[in-house]
């Protein structure tokens, strides 16, 4: 019997984010551009295993992601939270109606001294939106528990093919805009 050296685990949100995407065969990942999200985007598109590319909307994004899913590709859509106020009508009419398990990773702005009333707005509304449709959803504040958050999120919605959403906390990310 020989000695195993355990991998080490991530050390950022964006690396952990990354990691459990692997782990659960995510490759499609649609986004709409986000500051916050930009160290996700780039360490994505650093890595071959990964298809990336920005969408103009967040309802393309979703669109994109519905099809490869249902065509056999797992995929994961990054956004920011005022990008997801235009999302209902889609989220509603496409993973939802169809019940594909369309990963959603959303960079949570409105909250710690928001400046933008807006974004405040579409804050407090968005757990509310996901939670009537059913949509599993979870906030991540904490890398030590990333990971086992991000990866049990992925796997749950492809193992009941139902959406999720992972929120990005600023706590986590330590940004906000």
């Amino acid at each position: 019997m020989t000695a195993t050296t355990p991998l080490e685990a991530p050390t950022t949100w964006h690396a952990t984010l990354r990691q459990a995407m692997k782990d659960n065969q995510v490759r499609l990942v649609p986004y709409v551009p986000d500051n916050v999200l930009r160290p996700l985007i780039e360490g994505i598109h650093a890595d071959p295993y990964f298809t990336a590319f920005p969408c103009a909307r967040e309802e393309e994004a979703i669109g994109i992601a519905t099809g490869a899913i249902m065509a056999g590709t797992r995929a994961a859509v990054l956004m920011q939270t005022s990008g997801f106020a235009t999302l209902p009508n889609a989220l509603a009419s496409l993973p939802v109606a169809f019940q594909v398990p369309v990963v959603m990773v959303v960079s949570e702005r409105g909250t710690m001294g928001e400046f933008n009333p807006g974004q405040a707005i579409v804050c407090r509304t968005m757990r509310p939106i996901l939670d009537s449709m059913g949509i599993e959803h979870h906030t991540m504040s904490r890398l030590d528990e990333a990971a086992f958050v991000a990866d049990r999120t992925i796997r749950q919605a492809f193992a009941t093919r139902w959406p999720a959403c992972l929120i990005l906390s600023p706590l986590l990310t330590g940004k906000r805009s």
